[in-house]
């Protein structure tokens, strides 16, 4: 899985509080809190090599004297992750979530100072291991297969150079690029690696590379119009079959993922037989249930995909690439439209109630 880390545990433990002081009725100061805080161009892999021990203690509060009678609170921990992080218990459940730079998180909060409640004694901090769990925040995630050209699509749309080789797997860690416009507005792009069928059920590291597709606000499918065939021991798909198995695999990891709005790129256009393959595909799109027999039951998604646009494309003669941007761009500007129409009427409500 390359260097890319994107699941880390740490242990957390809020300051003890200071003593209290009986005579004079004194209280200790509280100990200091741990505090998760989102910051950009941070990484969890930074954040291991910078402590390896992945331990952090908040400060002891002061105890309580004949000069301060209020003890000071202990020091604060602050700990740099970067956004889109799942903060997680030990047992899994999901307890907060930081996506945006400045966002902040009480990660373990510290014990109280000695009181004439705590009999003067101070109280120990909250201490527990958390588990960050990273999903990348982009406008777009490329989705599809191995060798389907994700990384060739992200080279020719984006500034990023991602590995590209004739090979299945070549993408090993998701890559982040941007779309630059010439009015200098400017989309986030992930390319995810590569999932295979099974995904859903952890095949492949399936679950490592979908739960990346969780926080982008629009899918891009890319299909090789040729299309797939793992090995020689699997079976060869067309690239409708493949288009039905990718909307499986994330139907089946997530529901909620078939919501999000989607585009479909057509890659390999410069291939013999393209244009053929690519009428009949379009035929097939056109009447999905006609077709979905060509598939085993258990492949055959709920609903079948619907797309906002398709764009056929060849990222080797740079065919159909300027209209993939318009289309992404178009997409992007129509949904950002819709959300702030939708934050108008519910502003005007709340003015009418």
């Amino acid at each position: 899985y390359g260097r890319f880390i994107d699941d880390v545990r740490l242990y957390v433990k809020g300051g003890t509080g200071g003593m209290g002081y009986p005579r004079l009725g004194g209280e200790g100061g509280r100990g200091g809190d741990v505090w998760l805080v989102a910051r950009e161009r941070t990484t969890l892999k930074s954040l291991k090599d910078r402590y390896p021990q992945k331990r952090f203690v908040a400060g002891t509060g002061a105890n309580s004297s004949v000069k301060a009678l209020k003890g000071e609170k202990g020091k604060d921990c602050e700990v740099h992750v970067p956004l889109g992080i799942s903060v997680l218990r030990e047992d899994g459940k999901q307890i907060g979530e930081l996506n945006a730079a400045g966002e902040r998180f009480l990660a373990a909060r510290g014990g109280l100072g000695g009181s004439l409640a705590t009999n003067f004694l101070p109280c120990k901090g909250q201490r527990r291991i958390v588990r960050l769990d990273l999903k990348l925040v982009a406008d777009v995630g490329l989705v599809g297969f191995p060798n389907a050209g994700k990384s060739s699509l992200l080279s020719k749309i984006s500034h990023a150079k991602p590995e590209i080789a004739d090979y299945a797997f070549t993408t090993i860690q998701p890559e982040l690029g941007k779309i630059m416009y010439a009015d200098y507005k400017q989309i986030l792009v992930a390319d995810l690696p590569g999932l295979i069928e099974g995904a859903h059920a952890n095949r492949g590291m399936g679950h490592k590379f979908l739960k990346h597709v969780e926080r982008t606000r629009q899918l891009l499918l890319v299909v090789d119009i040729s299309g797939f065939q793992l090995s020689a021991k699997t079976e060869f798909r067309t690239a409708f079959q493949t288009i039905l198995l990718l909307t499986k695999e994330l139907e089946l990891y997530k529901e909620e993922l078939l919501t999000k709005p989607a585009l479909l790129a057509i890659n390999k256009m410069d291939l013999p037989c393209a244009k053929d393959n690519l009428k009949e595909l379009k035929e097939q799109l056109q009447k999905p249930q006609d077709f979905v027999h060509l598939l085993p039951k258990e492949m055959i998604p709920t609903n079948t995909p619907e797309f906002k646009d398709i764009i056929p494309v060849s990222t080797y003669t740079g065919e159909g690439i300027e209209e993939l941007k318009a289309c992404v761009r178009k997409s992007i500007d129509e949904e950002a439209d819709q959300g702030n129409e939708e934050y108008r009427k519910k502003k005007l409500m709340l003015l009418q109630s």
